[in-house]
């Protein structure tokens, strides 16, 4: 018997795993998104890929995976454990409080997107059955890849990334009556089709209120239960237990796995277990979110897109183009801020993974024949792949017209000409706030400077002498008064903008202080070598402050670790002093 034969999927995980190893460093060091690097992974490794050349290289078929279907249900347990951390990160509460978004702007995203999709199909030759099955599916967005990447890049609760979620979860939430939908149309009679259509949807509302009801009287009983007995690995399996439990709850009554994993973490998110778990569950996320982009790229036969170019290539252009403008002019008709409305329509142009389970559904029931249905999986794949390059440019879009829109509505025109022995704080965030109210509490005068529009617009309407400007750009520093000013106090925890600044200033030739907060020494010596007068290592002086307190907690008077750490910190002052010596010498 061979070795491993007994284990399903095993050369397949092995594979991945292998795939995995290499990829996600690979990528990293080229500053790529990974998801893009499975994507391209799964083309190679899947049987459009190295699965044609077995026949000829029989030795390949160990670095290649050719059960698409098999490996597809496999990994659609990222997008279950991606749905369910969401969830954890809500609450009942804040779902709540984003009703309207998700049930406003989503829905109306849906519905409109799905009708002008129909209406275009049809006119193309489609037959009505067939147009509505590929309108309902073109209209849903990659809840897993756009999700993922905010996650990434931190921008899940900005504006942007919080409207973008609410427009996934409603999609997520009309998956199931989409599917319920094709199937009908797959059926030979569609008598009854409205009235058993609003049968499921009631079934879906009963089996989510049973869940979250359940979930609050079991749930946190039987954690405890659990808990008690100390094993990490044993409460592990039962988080697990319940997150794919409720998952296939779901998957009975005729939703999706994805939305009561969702459900799952909601209701954790309101136990005192909620930072346990998700320290336990983010390592399976991870690896199997992997698997799902792996599978969605295994889907993709390179062959067929280089028969049909320039069919594929306008398809998924025309739709994501399409599907961003309708996007777009909702944003704009329920009173979304453009820059909001403009980053939300880009961040979900692309078609997602539940279009692919819908597409196949179609084709395999005969709603969509087999060449238009490899052709619509090519192009939402297509679109996935083109996601992770796109987004990084949605950001910067949003920003550069939030930018814009700050300047129309506050004013960038400020004069601290009329400012004598002032200090320019560049960067208002929490740190430069905490120096604006000592300076305020003072009496002393200031004037601060910050990129970020809304934290601007907060600060304005509170008072406070703090401008839309880019201090790394010369003209913005002289306008802010840098010929009479004292001192300028850098706060961003951005090394890069730090030395910019630094360098900015000494550039001009200005002759002023500069006091600047640095990441840790490196960065420290850094900015002493661009013309900082004092440095502040955030890093060094967080770890003192904690040896300080360690050293209490060992049982020293307070006195005494106050001295120990006095000295330490008079070593590290010592070498930074040096360094900038050295530097004030060599300049």
């Amino acid at each position: 018997m061979e070795h491993g034969a007994g284990v399903p999927f095993l050369r397949e995980v092995v594979v991945f795993l292998v795939t995995a190893g290499v990829v996600v460093p690979l990528f990293q060091r080229l500053r790529i998104s990974p998801i893009l690097g499975f994507l391209l992974a799964g083309i190679l490794i899947g049987p459009f890929g190295l699965g044609r050349l077995v026949a000829d290289w029989p030795w390949l078929g160990y670095a290649s995976i050719s059960d698409i279907e098999g490996v597809s249900h496999l990994a659609e347990l990222g997008v279950v454990f991606l749905l369910f951390m969401i969830g954890l990160e809500l609450s009942l509460q804040r779902l709540w409080a984003m009703r309207r978004m998700v049930f406003g702007f989503g829905a109306l995203q849906v519905v409109l997107t799905g009708a002008v999709i129909t209406g275009l199909a049809m006119l193309d030759g489609f037959n009505g059955a067939a147009a509505v099955a590929i309108g309902s599916c073109l209209a849903l967005s990659s809840t897993a890849i756009v999700t993922e990447l905010l996650v990434e890049r931190r921008r899940l609760a900005s504006p942007p990334g919080r409207s973008a979620f609410s427009v996934l979860l409603f999609q997520d939430l009309a998956v199931v009556p989409i599917l319920f939908v094709i199937g009908a149309l797959g059926a030979t009679s569609q008598d009854g089709l409205a009235l058993s259509l609003l049968i499921a949807i009631g079934e879906a509302a009963l089996a989510i209120i049973v869940i979250l009801v359940a979930g609050r009287l079991v749930v946190r009983p039987f954690l405890r239960f659990v808990g008690a007995s100390r094993n990490r690995e044993v409460f592990t399996a039962a988080a697990l237990l319940i997150i794919l439990g409720t998952a296939v709850g779901t998957s009975f009554a005729g939703l999706s796995m994805a939305l009561g994993a969702f459900l799952a973490g909601l209701v954790f998110s309101d136990t005192e277990f909620r930072h346990q778990i998700e320290a336990d569950i983010e390592p399976f996320k991870g690896l199997f979110l992997g698997l799902f982009f792996v599978s969605v790229g295994m889907s993709i036969d390179p062959v067929f897109v280089i028969s049909r170019p320039g069919e594929i290539l306008a398809l998924t252009l025309g739709l994501f183009v399409l599907k961003a403008v309708i996007l777009m002019a909702i944003g704009l008709a329920i009173r979304l801020p453009v820059p909001i409305a403009v980053e939300t329509a880009l961040l979900l142009g692309q078609i997602g993974e539940f279009s692919l389970v819908g597409l196949g559904l179609a084709r395999g029931l005969g709603v969509i024949d087999p060449d238009n249905a490899q052709l619509l999986v090519i192009v939402a794949g297509a679109s996935m792949a083109i996601t992770p390059v796109l987004i990084p440019y949605a950001e910067r879009i949003g920003k550069w017209l939030e930018a814009r829109s700050i300047r129309q509505n506050l004013g960038d025109g400020f004069d601290g000409g009329e400012l004598t022995d002032h200090v320019i704080i560049a960067g208002f965030g929490r740190v430069g706030r905490l120096l604006g109210d000592i300076l305020d509490h003072q009496k002393a005068a200031y004037v601060a400077l910050d990129a970020n529009g809304p934290i601007v617009a907060a600060q304005r309407k509170q008072g406070r002498p703090v401008y839309f400007g880019d201090t790394s750009r010369v003209d913005v520093l002289q306008r802010a008064g840098i010929e009479h000013a004292i001192a300028v106090v850098v706060t961003m925890d951005d090394p890069l903008a730090a030395e910019n600044i630094v360098r900015a200033v000494r550039h001009e030739g200005h002759d002023v202080a500069i006091v600047a907060r640095a990441r840790d020494r490196a960065h420290a010596e850094r900015l002493f070598a661009l013309g900082a007068n004092e440095v502040i290592p955030e890093t060094v002086e967080a770890s003192l402050q904690l040896g300080e307190v360690m050293l209490r907690g060992l049982g020293l008077p307070p006195d005494a670790a106050r001295t120990i750490i006095s000295e330490r910190r008079d070593i590290e002052r010592a070498a930074l002093d040096g360094f900038r010596g050295t530097s004030d010498t060599h300049g």
